[in-house]
């Protein structure tokens, strides 16, 4: 039974609700690669299938469009999957759970996948839509965006022959978006040693954050929980011994994570002091997130007492030393656009089980200034191979670089200005974007992004709003009519 059947525009959300079927995170696009080949198959139009399981559609232009510019239009088929506590939602092989909550869609106790499923919805109702008035048409699809553009990347862009670029992996509608942050995922590895002792086992959970998006949230002074676990872990040790058995929060580079935990070995005499600290961190922790991440909970569980395989003592201090020094959040602003964050980086995913020999730290690490992302980058080995550990990068992708020559951009202004009689927003982001990709590599690209309003994407709380997706996909086929 369709979820969705009824809302307007028709084709829109039966595509999105056809998406939310199909499994499609990150790393696993096959299916829905397969999906969207048939797709252009049932409808007679030519396409592209790479061993990436990127996917280009073509659509001839309509009737008087034929001299027209070509248009690409772009966003990307995969989702962050990220349930709730306790769910058994198996992401490789289960449909999304729609609901309906007045103006909005999510997908209960999972993300929805708004990002980017709306954009894979708008452009297969426009393909699907032949009373459409609009160029040459190239809908491109890629894959694995959310862990590093990987699609984007290996995707031969030389296949493209359009030179004005719809990117449609923006969140916010009334925004045009027209330059975004560089970027690239950080691994650090540092090896470990251990030891035998005899104790009580305790688990500690740091809880009830927000989390969010690294890239559009970093600037909203949330909590990362494994930041926080290391402060905890520092803390702790100025008031008693304890020995660490293993430690872990965060499954996304590029989200900020909700969760950490970590298992210890205590005395159980000192019980106490271990309760009466994670009472007092806490309430220090939501009064200085108070309104912005202030659900914050810290939650002990007593285990069994006996012997345990733990950390040796100079192990546990490079661990906690790494927690506490890591860069992550905010490390520049803009000088020269007001209220931009420059360069930011995130400790998305900490690891380290019983049987492990080495912790793993992966960090999202973005940056306006290609010279400053490097520059973190350095930081981030220097403290790693300090430690003794190992350190590289991956899926590392460029700026999108401001264009002060945008044809493109003036008829979207326009058209936006005649239909809701104001100005839209034209801003530059933090949140990196595949445009990067595609300018840096096609002579002459004109490029803009635009979306409806999403909420608290990458994670269980993601919300679309119904009619802003309406009102853009409206606003985008106006923009094609005018692409004359």
């Amino acid at each position: 039974m369709s979820v969705l059947e009824g809302l307007q525009p028709k084709n829109v959300f039966h595509y999105f609700e056809k998406i939310t079927r199909i499994p499609h995170g990150s790393e696993n696009t096959k299916q829905i690669s397969d999906y969207l080949v048939d797709f252009a198959k049932d409808h007679n139009l030519s396409y592209v299938q790479d061993e990436s399981n990127n996917v280009i559609i073509r659509k001839g232009a309509s009737v008087g469009y034929e001299n027209s510019i070509g248009v690409i239009l772009q966003g990307h088929c995969d989702m962050v999957c990220e349930k709730k506590a306790g769910s058994d939602h198996d992401f490789k092989h289960d449909p999304l759970d729609l609901e309906i909550e007045g103006d909005f869609i999510s997908a209960r106790d999972t993300t929805l996948g708004g990002d980017d499923g709306i954009a894979v919805a708008y452009m297969l109702a426009i393909l699907d839509d032949n009373s459409i008035s609009h160029p040459s048409l190239e809908c491109v699809f890629t894959t694995d965006e959310e862990i590093g553009l990987l699609g984007a990347d290996a995707l031969d862009t030389s296949l493209l022959s359009g030179r004005r670029m719809i990117n449609l992996d923006s969140e916010e509608e009334g925004s045009i978006w027209t330059s975004c942050a560089g970027g690239m995922r950080s691994d650090c590895e540092i090896p470990v040693t251990r030891r035998r002792v005899h104790g009580t086992r305790y688990t500690v959970v740091i809880d009830g954050l927000q989390g969010g998006h690294s890239g559009s949230e970093i600037d909203k002074n949330r909590a990362n929980s494994n930041i926080l676990l290391g402060r905890f872990l520092y803390g702790l040790g100025q008031k008693t011994n304890y020995s660490l058995i293993e430690a872990e929060g965060g499954s996304k580079d590029n989200a900020i994570p909700r969760k950490s935990s970590v298992a210890l070995v205590i005395d159980e005499d000192e019980s106490e002091v271990l309760l009466s600290y994670s009472r007092k961190l806490e309430s220090d922790l939501k009064k200085e997130y108070e309104h912005t991440d202030d659900g914050i909970q810290i939650t002990i569980e007593k285990d069994s007492t006996g012997d345990y395989n733990v950390l040796s003592q100079v192990s546990r201090e490079k661990l906690t030393f790494y927690l506490m020094n890591v860069p992550n959040g905010i490390q520049k602003m803009s000088g020269s656009i007001e209220g931009l964050v420059e360069t930011s980086c995130n400790l998305g995913i900490f690891s380290m089980s019983p049987e492990d020999d080495h912790l793993l730290g992966a960090l999202s690490v973005r940056s306006s200034v290609e010279s400053a992302k490097d520059a973190l980058s350095d930081r981030l080995c220097y403290l790693t191979e300090f430690l003794g550990g190992n350190y590289g990068t991956r899926g590392s992708y460029p700026a999108w670089e401001y264009r002060e020559d945008s044809p493109l951009r003036d008829v979207m202004v326009k058209v936006y200005e005649d239909i809701y009689q104001e100005k839209p927003q034209v801003v530059a982001i933090h949140a990196g974007l595949e445009c990067g990709l595609f300018y840096g590599r096609m002579d002459q690209l004109d490029c803009a992004s635009i979306g409806p309003d999403l909420t608290d994407v990458h994670t269980t709380e993601e919300k679309m709003s119904i009619s802003s997706a309406k009102r853009v996909y409206e606003y985008l086929l106006n923009v094609l009519k005018n692409l004359k």
